[in-house]
C-alpha cells in the first residue's frame, strides 16, 4: 500500500485527487494539507510513502516543502502536480528533491502511473512536459 498525503491550497482539487487515488487497491490517502508547512508537519507525523503536492500554495510552496523534507532525511517521496507547463520549474522541483512532475491537465491514469513509478524508485515527468524539454 502506498501511503499518501495530498497538499494543495484548493480544497476541491484535493478532493478530486483523493478520489482518484482512493479508487485504487494499492494507494491510500492518509492526510491532506493546504500549504507546504502543513504538509511537512503531516509528513513528519505520519511518515507517508508519498507526498502529492501543488507548487503554488500560501506560506510555503511545494518545491520548498519537498526540499525541506529531503533535507530532514525523511524517506517520503514527492510528486509535484502543477498547472505550470514550465521546464525550469520542473527542473527546480527535481533539484529540490521531488521525484516527479505531473501537469494538472493530465489524465487521472497519468497521476496513478506517476505515483507508482516514483514508489518503485523511478523519476516521472509528464510526457507533455518532456516534449517541450
Amino acid at each position: 500500500m502506498i501511503r499518501t498525503i495530498i497538499a494543495d491550497d484548493h480544497f476541491l482539487l484535493r478532493q478530486v485527487i483523493r478520489v482518484i487515488l482512493d479508487r485504487t487497491d494499492d494507494i491510500e490517502v492518509i492526510g491532506e494539507a493546504c500549504n507546504g508547512l502543513e504538509a511537512i508537519m503531516l509528513v513528519e507525523k505520519l511518515a507517508p510513502d508519498m507526498l502529492v503536492t501543488d507548487i503554488t500554495m500560501p506560506g510555503l510552496n511545494g518545491i520548498e516543502a519537498a526540499k525541506r523534507i529531503q533535507a530532514k532525511g525523511l524517506t517520503t517521496r514527492a510528486l509535484i502536480v502543477s498547472v505550470h507547463l514550465d521546464n525550469i520549474l520542473a527542473q527546480q522541483a527535481l533539484n529540490a528533491g521531488a521525484q516527479g512532475y505531473v501537469l494538472k491537465i493530465s489524465l487521472a491514469t497519468e497521476l496513478l502511473t506517476a505515483v507508482r513509478a516514483i514508489q518503485r524508485g523511478d523519476t516521472f515527468l509528464s510526457p507533455t512536459l518532456v516534449a517541450i524539454m
